[in-house]
């Protein structure tokens, strides 16, 4: 009760500088739309604020550092908060409205939930369609974090986490907040269309967030290829300027985005297309290279010249054979040097048990097919590997035939492997 009360003075002492500070500024709500790609089409909106002093613009960054300065961030976010409810013009429409809370607010929420839930419905909008979005990284009070989102989930309504990824994002207190939906920086998104491994690591993380039970926006997209790249993640959401610019909300601005939503996805079948057809020719000219070897081994041909077509074709970096005990026959066959390395005492593994390899498990398991594993990192390069293997019959007795391939080497690190060949 003592902290409502200092806050409630606190208020009182602040309405006057909060005033005068609100009435020197023209704001406008604007609204960007939050789509779908799996149902194509809108299913939200993001409410955003755009302000002038006079006639000079100001960014809403600045906007809210000099309010924190002035000490009125609180009474600017729930003036914001109200002007974004009052000018949603899709109140009937069956849409989430996304609003932004202040990381000041969670700090002075007295019966501030209460009051938005009662203006919401005033308006006519009920909680349930109103996510709260909040920045995970805004306070390292987890145990007020979490009192306020009970309180907000009390009223009604939902909780998504935005900017995730960035700062020091934590996943612990993302479980234990368990949202409706997680907001990835865009930064993650603009890193993943520039580097390959940015790419693997976003695609990671939005199967992690998925498979803990939240949905995953990806914002920021403006361009095809983070489109394309948005799309092959599985993000349930999707937002940004490719598909519509922050604008007033309306059914034109609806039709608008969606239309759009529908030629990206449109173009990113086709692009899957052309892929499948590229990995599928890359696919049949692996199968009959390692048929062949298999063939030529069975003869007793020697294992380098046995290897040596295999190793033409790209991304085929080696070959070996593991005997049934998962031990290493004999060196290895590598094609060319290796990159920027000059010493792994890891290399030379004639006599080392890779029995504990998924590639060798899955061999014994189907000795019939040429399999894949997974992706991993393999010692001897230390570089993201796919072995393809296979089992060898002889008088002698059984033997693995492996082949390693850097997949980020084929189809500009586009190519994914079945489980069997």
């Amino acid at each position: 009760m003592k902290r409502v009360l200092r806050l409630a003075e606190h208020r009182h002492r602040t309405s006057g500088k909060s005033a005068s500070f609100i009435e020197h500024h023209d704001f406008h709500s604007v609204y960007q739309p939050i789509l779908s790609p799996t149902h194509q089409k809108l299913v939200g909106y993001e409410a955003l604020v755009r302000v002038k002093r006079g006639n000079q613009v100001i960014a809403p960054p600045s906007l809210f550092d000099q309010a924190s300065i002035q000490g009125v961030t609180t009474e600017l976010d729930r003036h914001l908060l109200n002007l974004h409810l009052n000018n949603f013009g899709l109140k009937t429409s069956p849409v989430w409205l996304f609003i932004n809370i202040n990381p000041d607010t969670l700090f002075h929420h007295a019966d501030y939930l209460g009051q938005l839930a009662d203006q919401c419905r005033h308006v006519g909008l009920h909680p349930e369609r109103i996510v709260l979005e909040l920045v995970e990284t805004a306070t390292r009070d987890t145990n007020t974090l979490l009192e306020f989102i009970q309180e907000a989930r009390d009223y009604g309504f939902q909780i998504a986490i935005d900017d995730f990824g960035m700062g020091d994002s934590n996943f612990e207190r993302l479980w234990r907040i368990n949202p409706l939906i997680v907001k990835i920086d865009r930064s993650l998104l603009a890193n993943a269309e520039k580097h390959q491994r940015a790419r693997l690591l976003l695609h990671s993380l939005v199967r992690m967030i998925r498979e803990s039970g939240s949905l995953v926006l990806l914002e920021g997209i403006e361009n095809e290829a983070q489109a394309r790249i948005a799309l092959d993640t599985e993000a349930d959401l999707v937002q940004g300027f490719l598909f519509a610019r922050p604008k007033h909300s309306s059914h034109e601005c609806t039709v608008a985005a969606e239309n759009a939503l529908k030629r990206v996805v449109s173009n990113s079948e086709q692009w899957n297309l052309n892929d499948y057809q590229s990995q599928e020719t890359y696919m049949k000219l692996l199968r009959f290279e390692i048929m062949e070897a298999c063939h030529q081994l069975a003869r007793r041909e020697s294992f380098d010249h046995v290897c040596r077509s295999l190793l033409q074709v790209e991304g085929v970096k080696r070959c070996f054979v593991l005997n049934s005990e998962g031990v290493q026959q004999g060196s290895v066959a590598q094609g060319g040097q290796l990159s920027g390395q000059y010493f792994n005492p890891l290399y030379h593994s004639s006599g080392a048990c890779w029995s504990h390899r998924e590639y060798f498990r899955n061999a014994l398991d189907r000795p019939q097919k040429i399999n894949s594993c997974r992706p991993y990192v393999a010692l001897p390069d230390a570089r993201r590997t796919v072995t393809l293997s296979t089992c060898l019959s002889s008088a002698d007795g059984q033997s693995i035939f492996c082949v390693d391939i850097h997949p980020d080497e084929v189809l500009g690190g586009q190519l994914l492997f079945p489980s069997v060949l």
